[in-house]
């Protein structure tokens, strides 16, 4: 297992939507911006690469209960695969790559952040 923190929040779904929405550019920016913070914390991952499949944990650490959960995971999720795709951590992330997911939902109002465990899944 390894794991890697991202400091902070990234935008929920709504917050695209409505990038989305103001100009059809806003919400690729949005999304290109987003990974570049994931692969910025990933780095702390070193060389790590994954050959096999993984199962991945997400614990979100939000400054307050305002945004629901979906809303936080779901854009949030879709972010940190495509980036670790990106950095190359992960070969690609289909079916065959991520066996499943699970989410955890915590607040702490001085230190919001995501924590990203990955474990590779005996076959």
């Amino acid at each position: 297992m390894v794991k890697f923190t991202i400091r902070g929040t990234l935008p929920g779904l709504n917050e695209l939507i409505e990038a989305e929405r103001r100009n059809r550019y806003a919400g690729a920016a949005l999304k290109k911006q987003s990974e570049s913070v994931v692969m910025h914390a990933a780095r702390s991952l070193g060389k790590t690469r994954f050959d096999r499949a993984v199962y991945m944990v997400y614990h979100w650490i939000e400054p307050n209960r305002r945004r629901d959960k979906d809303n936080i995971s779901s854009f949030g999720r879709k972010v940190i695969r495509d980036a670790l795709v990106k950095s190359k951590i992960l070969p690609n992330d289909g079916w065959n790559n991520i066996t499943g997911f699970e989410d955890r939902f915590d607040v702490d109002r001085k230190n919001p952040r995501i924590v990203v465990e990955i474990y590779e899944v005996e076959e």
